[in-house]
């Protein structure tokens, strides 16, 4: 049994921010052929994928990271890159509130400096304060911010929904953040 964990994480690191790792590339939108990562990835030491492993782990993955074409002949990141590609993300007006979960370490950078995205695109918001905990545990003890996105997006903010769910937006200044 294939590691269908692993190998996902690995297809997030190629898709997202390391395509030249397995000598592929990425189209000005993020996409890739899926011919091939496939066998870019046969390649490398540690993985073996089929387009039946490839089309599990893309119907099967948690977080819904990937997204096929209609004939499933390219495949991308819905989002989290380190590299500019324009996922062709629409416009979207958020909710009044969403939240970014974080470890402990970070919250006194992010109450000087608010949300920047560091080495991806965008900062990433959730809808619900559960998802924004499993995220921030992932960086130790978390915290959580809640974001008045409502009152950036009036004040001219732009906010996008991503295939999978999550929120993105470019920053967000320290005083549309509030804590609990």
């Amino acid at each position: 049994m294939k590691d269908l964990k692993k190998t996902s994480v690995f297809i997030s690191l190629i898709l997202r921010h390391k395509p030249e790792a397995i000598g592929i590339s990425l189209d000005e939108h993020g996409w890739a052929s899926v011919e091939e990562l496939i066998s870019g990835i046969n390649k490398t030491e540690n993985y073996g994928i089929d387009m039946e492993t490839l089309e599990e782990i893309v119907r099967t993955d948690p977080k819904q990271r990937y997204s096929f074409n209609d004939d499933h002949t390219l495949i991308r990141a819905n989002q989290g890159h380190s590299i500019n590609v324009d996922v062709e993300l629409k416009e979207t007006k958020p909710p009044e509130q969403l939240f970014h979960g974080t470890g402990e370490k970070f919250v006194a950078a992010i109450r000087k400096e608010g949300l920047i995205p560091k080495s991806r695109l965008y900062v990433h918001l959730s809808e619900d304060k559960e998802t924004a905990e499993k995220v921030g545990a992932r960086h130790g003890k978390p915290h959580i911010f809640f974001v008045h996105a409502g009152k950036m997006f009036r004040a001219g903010y732009k906010f996008y929904l991503s295939e999978n769910g999550v929120w993105l937006t470019k920053s967000v200044p320290p005083e549309f953040l509030e804590e609990r």
